[in-house]
Order: structure tokens, then C-alpha cells, then sequence
């Protein structure tokens, strides 16, 4: 496809009747209001196929089998086009399918939202500058908001429970509808409904266009580097290892990936380069076709590493700990990660929606699968986890 990066389809670019091969490892249940996906392997269209130098493949099983607890993708397209047919919404009944096959990150957008989401692979979107997340009971919460934007300056916090926006109730949706409730042109008003601490409030809030910087580097006491990655926007890859080379010699390094949903895995595989000298970084099927992920060589092995990581750390971010973890690059600090290691691939329904329909699982070089399971960290910490990861920096060697 002239002209598009391999790493962001846009949905002009999804024609109707050709063969999707775009394969998304996607961070549904922490989508945020960045709406941060993450994606790797290539599009391909019927009779082609175009693959990232990352993304090594074999020949596919003789009869690939459809994961359980997943959605057919015949059947959702067949249910979305006998709706079309009929003058009714071809996303509803698609949608319709994949939540009674249950297809735990399967979901259908429609065609803004799925648009919205190529503004999110370069670390910018417009809307109110919030994080939900899912709560007990079906309930939707804040789960943190970007510094400086209308809800920080509305006074919003992590915990505020999220009732309705601009009328329309929240409870019981998915958190990407929530997401697509919160997005709107810049400058338009976005009504709240909210609840903290049993009193209901409404604020309304003016949608700006947010841009949020993925990679943050602070220097602590005792020579100690710290990498903050929020997520794994455009770009963020590089810039771990643009800051990894400008560490100061002898620096010991922290790479702290607590609340990173995720992002593109192309750039969590480039972060990966910055401490790896070249070898696997993760291996993924999709349908039975095996396929595999490798750092680029010339990465810092010297350095002692410390993966900082919590409950929110998740999808591609926890792909990078494991490869870390597994290669016995990092000791991993911190509480459980979030366990999302399924892959997605988009299908384009007649009305012009797509779905997203979980089609395999990704593993750690040591051969684990996150899927539900999570990264148990190397040493525990809750509270006070960084200074747990500057106790244990402390007692790791520099290699030759």
C-alpha cells in the first residue's frame, strides 16, 4: 500500500472484499482515552502479502483451527451483511455475534472510531484528557488523567466513577464505547456524569485535541537512569533507545513500564533493541501460521536493568518484560501485569465497520503465554516499588 507506514492502516485502506492480514495484539481492556492499540505484523490484500523486517513466518498449519472462546469471522460477516441487506445496523449485528461467542477482546468499530485511532499511533487524539477503565458490577472509573488537560482542570481524578457522557449511561458498556462517547471534534462540549465518594456531580468539559509524550527520562541519586514508556505510541521505540545512549557511562538503568497499556508492538520490539543484542523477543500464530519477533542487533547488555510493572502494565508492554525477563536481561519489580496476550485481526464488515476477532496467542522467548496469566515479577513491591528497584539495582553487577 504506497504512501502508509506498515505500522498504521487507516480504514480507506481496508477495501471491502480484499483479505485483511493486519494482525493486532489489542489492549481492549485498558483502552483508554487515547484508545492506544497494538499492532504488528503487515497488510496484505488478496494474492500479496507485505511483511515488517521484524516479522518472520512460517507456512501455516495444513488446517488451522479457530481459537475457543473466539468468534467466526464468516459467521460476523455474514450476520453484518444479512443486516445491511435488510436496511438495519450491520455493526450491531455483528456485534451482536461476537458477544455471544465469547470472544473475550473481540469488538466491532465503526468507521470514526476506527479512524480515531491512527491520530492514537502518533500520541495524539482529541477528547477530554481521561483514562477509564473497568470497575466492579460493570462500572466504569477513571483511572488517571492527562496533566494540564479539561478534566485535570476540572479537578477529575482516578477513582471518580464514570455515570454517563452527554447523556447517554456508561455502565455496562465496553470501555471502547466509552472511549468513542468521549471523543468528539475539538472545542465541542462533552457532558459527565460522575460519582466519588457517593455524591453525584455533572461537569462539562470542552474536547481538545491532547498529545501526551510516550517517553519521559529523569536521573535519580547513586547513578540511576529512569526510561518512563507510557505507551507504545510512534516513534516511542526509539526514543527508549535514543535514551538508553545517552545514559551516563556507568548509569544503572530503570525502565519503568507501570500503567503502559500497550501500544504498537513494533515499537515494544525497538525498545527491546535497546537492550538486547539481537535474538527473539516474543513468538505469536495467528490461524496457525507461526510467526516471530526479533531485536536488531547492537543493543546495551552491560548495564544492570530493573523492569519496573504493576497491574497496568499490559499487551505490548508486557511483551517486552517477558522478553527481558526470559533472556535474563532485567529483574522484574513490581506487582502481577495485566495477562493480555491474545492477537486480534480486523475484518472489514459492508457497512464499512470492522471487527476484531482474537485469532491466536503471543509467547515469551521461554515459550509462556500472557494471555490471562500475566507476568509474576522476579521481586514483589506494591508500595514503594521504585525504591524496591533501587535496592535491588544497587546489588546488581555491571557486565563486562
Amino acid at each position: 500500500m504506497p504512501g502508509l507506514p506498515a505500522r498504521c492502516p487507516r480504514p480507506r485502506d481496508l477495501r471491502r472484499g480484499a483479505v485483511l492480514t493486519w494482525v493486532f495484539l489489542v489492549a481492549v481492556g485498558a483502552a483508554a482515552s487515547t484508545g492506544c492499540w497494538d499492532r504488528t505484523g503487515a497488510a496484505a490484500t488478496a494474492g500479496s502479502a507485505a511483511v515488517l523486517p521484524s516479522v518472520r513466518t512460517s507456512a501455516p498449519a495444513p488446517q488451522a483451527s479457530r481459537p475457543a472462546g473466539t468468534a467466526d469471522r464468516e459467521a460476523v460477516a455474514r450476520a453484518a451483511a444479512e443486516a445491511v441487506a435488510e436496511g438495519k445496523s450491520g455493526k450491531k449485528a455483528a456485534q451482536e455475534v461476537v458477544s455471544r461467542s465469547g470472544d473475550r477482546w473481540g469488538a466491532v468499530y465503526d468507521q470514526g472510531e476506527y479512524a480515531a485511532f491512527a491520530e492514537d499511533l502518533d500520541g495524539r487524539w482529541t477528547g477530554v484528557g481521561l483514562w477509564a477503565g473497568r470497575g466492579r458490577g460493570g462500572r466504569v472509573e477513571v483511572e488517571r488523567v492527562q496533566p494540564g488537560g479539561p478534566a485535570a482542570r476540572a479537578g477529575l481524578r482516578a477513582g471518580d466513577r464514570l455515570l454517563s457522557v452527554d447523556g447517554h449511561a456508561v455502565t455496562g458498556l465496553a470501555v471502547a464505547d466509552v472511549v468513542a462517547l468521549l471523543r468528539g471534534a475539538a472545542g465541542t462540549p462533552a457532558v459527565l456524569s460522575l460519582s466519588r465518594d457517593g455524591a453525584d456531580f455533572t461537569e462539562t468539559l470542552r474536547r481538545e485535541q491532547l498529545r501526551a509524550e510516550p517517553v519521559t527520562v529523569r536521573e535519580l541519586p547513586g547513578g540511576i537512569t529512569v526510561i518512563k514508556v507510557a505507551s507504545f505510541t510512534r516513534g516511542s521505540g526509539e526514543r527508549v533507545r535514543a535514551a538508553v545512549r545517552a545514559a551516563p557511562a556507568g548509569a544503572r538503568l530503570m525502565l519503568d513500564l507501570r500503567g503502559n497499556p500497550g501500544g504498537l508492538v513494533t515499537e515494544a520490539v525497538t525498545a527491546a533493541s535497546a537492550f538486547l543484542d539481537g535474538g527473539l523477543v516474543a513468538t505469536y500464530d495467528v490461524r496457525g501460521t507461526q510467526r516471530a519477533l526479533y531485536a536488531a542487533r547492537g543493543g546495551d547488555t552491560t548495564r544492570p536493568l530493573v523492569a519496573l510493572v504493576d497491574s497496568g502494565t499490559m499487551s505490548a508492554a508486557e511483551l517486552l518484560t517477558g522478553a527481558l525477563q526470559d533472556r535474563g536481561r532485567a529483574v522484574a519489580v513490581g506487582t502481577r501485569t495485566f495477562g493480555k496476550g491474545s492477537v486480534q485481526m480486523p475484518t472489514r464488515l459492508p457497512d464499512g465497520s470492522v471487527a476484531e476477532l482474537t485469532v491466536g496467542t503471543y509467547r515469551t522467548p521461554g515459550g509462556r503465554s500472557l494471555d490471562g496469566a500475566g507476568i509474576t515479577p522476579d521481586v514483589p513491591a506494591d508500595e514503594g516499588a521504585e525504591e524496591r528497584a533501587r535496592t535491588v539495582l544497587g546489588g546488581l553487577g555491571v557486565g563486562p
